[in-house]
């Protein structure tokens, strides 16, 4: 890092910010495997919140691959940079006092400690969205599996390349067992009884 950077402080900071907003500011950290409903739940959530009057936003990891990681593979490094840049994203809204929802499949649970530590505590919420690889690869709406078993698609988390479930996250949603809508309200009754909204 060069010298000649030097850090500005806000003039409106985070508690102000969550002040006005009437709620908590953090992070909802989607991990599991292609399929398994992340990016479903997440913004049918996104949707709840939003109706209730929480500011939050959804980054998805197709979506965020079409711009800000567009330069990026499937790799190990690549992947683990997708997790760090999101990272750091995901921190400026929780500094700017929103929610955000993160979806990625995010395999290494070293690299989602990662981002755990860019916050304080409390501000990162892990939650595992649960789902049997075989079921996953039934519904296949992208027809990725497919094409990874093929080996059409090389490092494909969960046939070709490993993930690493939760140790111990703050919540599991069973997707394979319960509906998206089901799932939103197992995820808004933690929220609000953990305090994080109201």
């Amino acid at each position: 890092m060069s010298s000649n950077i030097v850090w500005h402080e806000a003039s409106i900071g985070k508690e102000e910010r969550r002040e006005k907003n009437n709620h908590q500011s953090f992070i909802l950290w989607f991990t599991g495997l292609s399929a398994s409903g992340k990016s479903s739940i997440a913004n049918s959530l996104a949707r709840a919140l939003f109706e209730r009057g929480n500011q939050s936003f959804v980054l998805d990891g197709d979506n965020i691959r079409h711009g800000l990681n567009k330069d990026l593979g499937f790799d190990e490094d690549s992947r683990k940079e997708n997790i760090r840049r999101i990272g750091e994203v995901s921190k400026l809204f929780v500094e700017s006092g929103q929610i955000v929802l993160t979806a990625f499949i995010s395999p290494y649970q070293e690299d989602r400690d990662v981002v755990r530590s860019l916050v304080a505590e409390g501000e990162f919420i892990e939650v595992y969205v649960k789902c049997s690889v075989e079921e996953c690869e039934r519904r296949d709406p992208k027809g990725l599996y497919k094409k990874a078993r093929n080996e059409e698609i090389k490092n494909f988390t969960g046939i070709s390349a490993p993930y690493e479930a939760p140790v111990n996250p703050e919540i599991v949603v069973d997707s394979e067992q319960f509906t998206i809508e089901e799932c939103t309200e197992q995820l808004i009754e933690f929220l609000t009884s953990k305090n994080y909204i109201k």
